[in-house]
């Protein structure tokens, strides 16, 4: 049902952000029904998944997301991280997936396994904070911290940090946090078929093109994006016969270390000028989703 709770605060939650211990209501909404409310208001505030059939409807940073199924927080290989921003939902596809990928883990790299991160809400939709994408249930942030050898209590889940793997200066690894074995964590992921997307940051690309020995076919799919310095985004395919999810362009041929890469080194890409002229983009509003994400919203 749709319901008046809060994951922590409105506040910009991105991976590091320290979750909370309490988990305080939001206001209910004066007028639910306006066109012009940001459909991450409504999206917001569901807590528990509709009760329909499963399928990711819309696009990654466009949809939503029925028939919700949570990642367990705690598995053979994996734990879950900010249980109280509740964002451990996901389409059917992706829990079987991240279960097999954590358990592909401790071999691949000596890890006990798997931290994971955010990956949708229970209707999926827009978030109140932290991401464009992750709307549809076929999104998740991957830590670039190796799962401990014991359960970590609450406390550890909400204010423990990741490490960032990324130098000072965001012009490449740094080699004091970069490991072997981060190479063959996001190695393992893109190998997998379900695979569309990786996304890392820049200098993480960097490294990879620098370092990856053998069969390189995989690296294509590991694309450079701002931020994901502390963990890495693994993004899906639209489930077979989910007609209703919209799947992603095709990656561009190659491995992606050519001049493409390089250009995010650029000095007005890594430290860009503040436009004082510019504005926030419109939030999106329940008229620009999929018509099938009201029944979505509304479903018991």
């Amino acid at each position: 049902m749709v319901a008046g709770l809060v994951i922590g605060s409105a506040m910009a939650a991105s991976a590091q952000d320290r979750g909370t211990l309490e988990v305080r209501p939001l206001p209910p909404l004066a007028n639910p029904s306006d066109p012009k409310l940001a459909a991450k208001q409504l999206f917001g505030r569901a807590t528990e998944p509709a009760n329909l059939q499963p399928s990711s409807i819309g696009f990654y940073a466009h949809g939503c997301l029925a028939g919700a199924e949570p990642l367990p927080m705690d598995g053979d290989a994996w734990q879950v991280m900010r249980p109280s921003r509740n964002r451990n939902w996901g389409n059917p596809a992706l829990i079987g997936f991240l279960e097999r990928f954590a358990r592909a883990v401790p071999p691949a790299t000596g890890w006990p396994g798997i931290l994971v991160g955010d990956m949708s809400q229970p209707r999926g939709g827009p978030m109140l904070n932290g991401h464009a994408s992750h709307q549809v249930g076929l999104d998740a942030d991957v830590w670039l911290a190796p799962m401990p050898d014991h359960a970590l209590s609450r406390s550890e889940r909400e204010f423990m940090s990741s490490v960032n793997v990324v130098r000072s200066d965001r012009l490449d690894i740094d080699p004091g946090k970069w490991t072997p074995a981060h190479m063959a964590l996001i190695e393992t992921a893109a190998e997998q078929p379900e695979v569309e997307r990786i996304f890392v940051n820049p200098a993480i690309k960097k490294a990879i093109c620098r370092d990856a020995r053998g069969d390189r076919s995989w690296l294509t799919k590991v694309r450079p994006m701002y931020g994901h310095d502390y963990h890495f985004h693994i993004r899906i395919k639209c489930p077979n016969g989910e007609a209703s999810c919209e799947s992603q362009a095709p990656v561009p041929p190659g491995e992606g270390c050519d001049a493409s890469l390089a250009a995010w080194f650029r000095p007005n890409v890594l430290h860009p000028r503040p436009n004082p002229n510019a504005r926030p983009a419109p939030p999106l509003t329940m008229a620009r989703l999929p018509s099938a994400c009201r029944q979505v919203l509304t479903a018991p």
